[in-house]
């Protein structure tokens, strides 16, 4: 009896490290997708002076932040007292993490608005957009997985913001292309001289 219970365990314990493991490997897959997309994204947004790709970019490196957050947090796993502290705060990070990113989305919404800044198109913008939409619901789902077989609320929650990352990709992809393909666009009050 003590020896099925001791292997029971122990194969609990191995699987526990495989689902860890792999939950390490999404978040340095979204660390390295979510930079690449929020240098992508700010460069195509200074060029065409549109603000939703460099909000889009700044959302991305937010979840790099939470993304490395996570990865702290799946990298003490096996050590319960440190994984149960670890959640903790990474469940206040990714939290964070949450509110920065709607402060700065509401900011750049009504400072956008009140300044009736004109976008120029954006095929890179379109491109990154469509890209994120196709990869983002699969991350996500994948992370909604390890959060669950890992009863961390922290996973859980990255996954949660990887769903507003498709949020966010499917509006920047209906403006951009609203804008590059009717010309649809904010009019300026001023135009210049």
């Amino acid at each position: 009896m003590i020896a099925w219970y001791a292997r029971s365990m122990s194969e609990l314990t191995i699987a526990r490290q495989a689902i860890a493991h792999r939950g390490r490997r999404l978040e340095y897959f979204t660390i390295v997708c979510n930079s690449l997309d929020g240098l992508i994204a700010i460069a195509a947004g200074a060029v065409s002076w549109s603000i939703s790709l460099i909000g889009f970019g700044i959302d991305s490196f937010i979840e790099v932040t939470s993304g490395a957050t996570l990865l702290w947090r799946m990298s003490v796993d096996c050590n319960v007292e440190r994984r149960e502290r670890n959640e903790k705060v990474s469940l206040r990070i990714v939290g964070v993490c949450f509110l920065a990113l709607a402060v700065y989305v509401t900011y750049e919404s009504v400072s956008g608005l009140a300044r009736k800044t004109t976008p120029e198109h954006s095929i890179p913008g379109i491109a990154l957009a469509c890209v994120s939409l196709v990869v983002m619901p699969i991350l996500s789902r994948a992370k909604k997985k390890v959060g669950n077989a890992l009863s961390s609320a922290a996973m859980n929650a990255d996954a949660r913001q990887t769903d507003f990352c498709v949020y966010l990709s499917a509006i920047l992809l209906a403006g951009l292309v609203l804008n590059a393909g009717l010309g649809w666009q904010v009019e300026r009050s001023e135009q210049p001289a």
